[in-house]
């Protein structure tokens, strides 16, 4: 009889993060869409076209010092109970 080795699923975590620029109001938001696994390491960034509009999100960052690339932040802020982040 074969033993079948337990495979570990990966956790991925949908996050959500939001560029946006708090000295100019006028200049609109940036969103971003990442995969993490367990251990906080990005496994995927997508620039996403315009606002999401369901709540599918694990997590929602916002960045409000008017950066325009998720690599040149420095500082997030994690806004908890957002509309788009999922009911637990």
């Amino acid at each position: 009889m074969l033993k079948r080795r337990a495979t570990k699923r990966k956790v991925t975590r949908k996050i959500l993060v939001i560029l946006s620029n708090r000295v100019n109001r006028t200049q609109p938001p940036r969103h971003l869409e990442l995969l993490s696994d367990e251990d906080g390491n990005i496994l995927k960034e997508t620039r996403l076209r315009g606002a999401p509009t369901k709540a599918i999100y694990d997590e929602v960052w916002e960045n409000d010092e008017g950066r325009t690339e998720f690599a040149s932040c420095f500082r997030f802020n994690r806004k908890y109970g957002h509309k788009l982040q999922k009911p637990k």
